[in-house]
């Protein structure tokens, strides 16, 4: 009997031997097999041309954002340089090329009939790609537009309350502001703000270069590197600054997604030749909406017939206020950003309650970190 229980003891004892051993062996090829597809993912990143491809790609949306000294990991620190500076060098010359006049907008005549029909002021449809979702805005008159600014010394506005005091039917995220570690207080801008034909911030001078974005007093579309003297002399009445123009006399810059400046949320800004304004408004960086590319953008005004385009400020700051809601998902994880400026639709842009913040103000003693 005893002999009889031995030999159990050993046969289930080889049993687990034997389980150890399957187990174990399974371990080391799942490790192997790991390290392997590791080995090989780093090959395909570092060493092939897809791989770059993409490797250029995350570097580029990095550059984007806050995180941008990240880029060095997966490029290196010189490269990383070299492509932020030759980003910037190539969105200044895509602000050279001068406007050919391809707009016509239609004077307002008071003996039109009376049975032609009206366009709407304001058409949002949704638009969507590969990675992102988000909105096409579509503003049938430009005169209709104005730049607000906060109505308090010392920090930025939110869109939303600027929409709601101004009483304004829609706004959009404007200009580039000076923003310290991205926590910026959102009162200073960067280059120019003029609203109602008025200068209202200008760190430039007269004779300063600017690469703007805004609409003459006809309610064509201003695009591109001005000197600040030539903006007042074109009759310039709104106008912020940021960069690129992307769509020159109705022809696409932006050759490819490679050259599409990464990832990322987006607000731009186009006119088609009948000088209806168009905003795209897309989100990013959430799990609905990765985020879109310049290219991405240009391809979606090129499909509406946009003949001028620019990029504004976008990222976190990328917002649509409709009605007084909040149509798009903000990127920030505090919600809305604090703005200096935005676009803004009015019935009655005329009347519209904006003053200058910054009037009197020495511009070089502002603090844009204190809030």
């Amino acid at each position: 009997m005893a002999v009889q229980q031995t030999a159990s003891t050993q046969s289930r004892l080889a049993r687990k031997n034997r389980k150890r051993s399957v187990g174990m062996r399974f371990f080391l090829y799942t490790i192997f097999s790991f390290v392997l597809l590791s080995i090989l993912s780093l090959c395909w990143f570092f060493l092939t041309a897809s791989g770059t491809t993409v490797r250029l790609m995350m570097a580029d949306t990095l550059i984007t954002t806050q995180h941008r000294d990240w880029a060095k990991y997966l490029i290196g620190s010189e490269e990383l340089q070299k492509r932020v500076e030759a980003y910037w060098k190539k969105f200044d010359e895509m602000g050279d090329e001068k406007d050919k006049g391809i707009v016509q907008i239609e004077p307002v005549s008071s003996t039109a009939p009376t049975a032609a029909v009206k366009k709407e002021l304001v058409t949002i449809e949704p638009i969507s790609g590969t990675n992102f979702k988000g909105q096409l805005v579509t503003i049938s008159d430009p005169k209709k537009l104005r730049i607000a600014v906060p109505d308090k010394v010392g920090k930025g506005e939110k869109v939303s309350s600027m929409v709601k005091r101004t009483g304004a039917i829609l706004g959009v995220n404007g200009g580039g502001f000076i923003d310290p570690n991205w926590e910026g207080n959102g009162f200073q801008p960067e280059g120019i703000v003029m609203s109602g034909g008025k200068i209202f911030y200008n760190d430039k001078g007269m004779n300063g270069t600017v690469q703007v974005v805004g609409i003459d007093k006809e309610g064509r579309m201003i695009a591109g590197k001005y000197k600040v003297s030539e903006l007042v002399a074109m009759g310039v009445q709104e106008a912020v600054s940021f960069s690129p123009r992307f769509i020159v006399n109705g022809v696409g810059q932006i050759k490819s997604q490679a050259d599409g400046w990464g990832i990322a949320p987006r607000t731009s800004m186009a006119q088609t030749k009948d000088g209806s304004i168009l905003f795209a408004v897309i989100d990013g960086r959430q799990t609905h909406s990765i985020g879109a590319t310049l290219y991405d953008i240009q391809e979606i005004f090129l499909a509406h017939g946009a003949v001028t385009a620019a990029n504004l400020d976008g990222g976190a700051s990328t917002v649509l206020v409709h009605n007084n809601a909040i149509i798009n998902k903000p990127s920030s994880e505090y919600g809305e950003r604090y703005l200096p400026t935005a676009w803004l639709v009015f019935e009655h842009p005329e009347t519209a309650p904006i003053k200058n913040v910054w009037e009197g103000l020495d511009i070089r003693k502002i603090d844009p970190s204190k809030w």
